[in-house]
């Protein structure tokens, strides 16, 4: 009898082990990659190739002080933007639409935009986006 309850024992404890494995890990490597063909549809022509932007019309993304703000940057890539800003010390003030992507796209694009031309900021996940839509967020007016 003590020998049928240590293999129940044993048996309970492999299948718990197996039912509670860890999710697999952020694959922010992945995620650059898929944003980076995201960027080339959507966001290339403005912010040009290397994230340069347009001086006075178009903001840098390129070493830009204005993407450390995740939440404020969920919402311009999906609810677009308006009104005056500063970017890197020179003043911005233009228009820019929202997209219509998915939660794993925005991840994908934000976290090409934040670890590209000289910026390195934490990966955004998927399941982060639509916190960050409900967010304020300082120098943000919607489109």
């Amino acid at each position: 009898m003590k020998n049928v309850v240590l293999v129940a024992l044993f048996g309970l404890i492999i299948a718990s082990f197996f039912s509670f494995r860890a999710k697999p890990l952020f694959d922010l490597k992945a995620s650059i990659a898929r944003g980076k063909e995201i960027y080339t549809a959507q966001c290339m022509n403005c912010h040009m190739e290397q994230g340069e932007g347009m001086e006075g019309v178009y903001p840098p993304l390129a070493k830009s002080n204005f993407l450390a703000n995740r939440d404020r940057l969920i919402k311009i890539v999906l609810k677009g933007m308006r009104g005056p800003i500063k970017v890197n010390g020179t003043d911005y003030d233009s228009e820019m639409v929202g997209f219509e992507l998915t939660d794993e796209q925005a991840s994908d694009v934000i976290n090409y935009v934040r670890n590209s031309w000289g910026n390195k900021h934490p990966a955004v996940q998927p399941s982060e986006i639509a916190a960050g839509l409900g967010t304020k967020s300082a120098e943000y007016t919607p489109y």
